[in-house]
């Protein structure tokens, strides 16, 4: 048995007890991990409150990445990975002692990173690089609007920009987090309670606009979003946090040659998320490795303590990330 955050049913953050539930047992193809650390995320908050539905066999237990050591490993793998340590994106289960994750969507721990960093960047890279490198694809020299510049995922999107060459605007709701984001490496942060964040993009940019928009809001942000893209742009939707539907010109869209696209990761399979793991590995992770790419961490609180975590969380206060420390 092992110690694990998996709530009876929808609610606050006091939902969030500590329980004892079996460990899992990795299937071939999976390693079993004993968790140093875990990383939370606003999916985490949405699954909380009842309005995340899980995928088809994902575990009810929280988390969506971790970071710990090989303890185990499915039928067929490799036993020498045993002991070795890894950081990885799972689709639930993270918020334990033990969590199972497919091999392809592991990454080695560099000594450059601690594992409450590490636990810290698996979601957020992962859905960063997919949407903002692979489907809104980003290039050397683009300039980016990324809402939510102080959240996990606009600090991800400031490393990597920095990484790879990219102009980097954010918003934020206070000018406190606006002056955060710039010492993060963003290149322009726009308080978007105080300021027009459509014309201030053009100021910015001198009328010339934004090649990609990174946009976890939604709602009457888009059509927004779209008077900050210059021609042949690409929108990625991400979240919803601000409604699910919105009203757009579609002669605009047509005039402009814009994409809009968007994903949601925790549904995709094994296959995809494996792919994407793998490109991270060649492309990304030997920054990681060598110190250049580390995420920003808000605050640690206890396994035990996931309630507090949720609550910091739910203040939106937080600057960068979340994470639950198990052993």
């Amino acid at each position: 048995m092992m110690i694990a955050i998996d709530p009876d049913g929808p609610g606050g953050p006091e939902v969030l007890l500590p329980v004892e539930r079996p460990v899992p047992q990795p299937a071939a193809g999976e390693y079993l991990i004993k968790v140093a650390a875990a990383g939370v995320n606003r999916p985490d908050v949405l699954q909380r409150k009842g309005r995340y539905p899980m995928p088809p066999g994902a575990p009810s237990i929280l988390g969506l990445e971790i970071a710990g050591t090989i303890v185990a490993v499915g039928e067929g793998g490799d036993a020498t990975m045993i002991g070795q340590p890894v950081c990885a994106l799972v689709w639930g289960g993270g918020y334990a002692e033990y969590c199972v994750a497919p091999v392809g969507q592991c990454l080695p721990v560099p000594a450059a990173l601690s594992m409450i960093e590490a636990a810290a960047i698996p979601e957020t890279l992962f859905t960063v690089w997919s949407n903002l490198f692979e489907r809104a694809y980003a290039v050397e020299g683009d300039t980016v609007l990324v809402h939510g510049g102080t959240s996990g995922i606009g600090t991800m999107a400031i490393a990597l920009g920095r990484l790879f060459d990219l102009t980097v605007i954010v918003t934020c709701g206070t000018d406190e987090k606006c002056a955060r984001a710039l010492e993060i490496g963003a290149a322009h942060a726009i308080n978007y309670k105080t300021q027009d964040f459509v014309e201030a993009v053009k100021a910015i940019t001198g009328g010339s606009k934004c090649q990609a928009v990174l946009d976890m809001v939604g709602g009457d942000y888009l059509p927004r979003n779209l008077a900050c893209l210059a021609e042949d742009g690409r929108h990625v939707s991400i979240a919803v946090q601000g409604g699910m539907t919105a009203q757009i010109n579609i002669a605009q869209i047509m005039a402009q040659r814009l994409t809009l696209t968007g994903s949601m990761l925790r549904g995709r399979d094994v296959g995809f998320k494996s792919l994407v793991g793998d490109e991270i590995a060649r492309v990304v992770w030997p920054h990681a490795a060598a110190g250049r790419l580390r995420p920003v961490i808000d605050t640690t609180f206890a396994l035990a303590d996931a309630a507090k975590a949720h609550a910091r969380m739910d203040g939106g206060d937080h600057v960068g990330k979340i994470v639950l420390t198990v052993a």
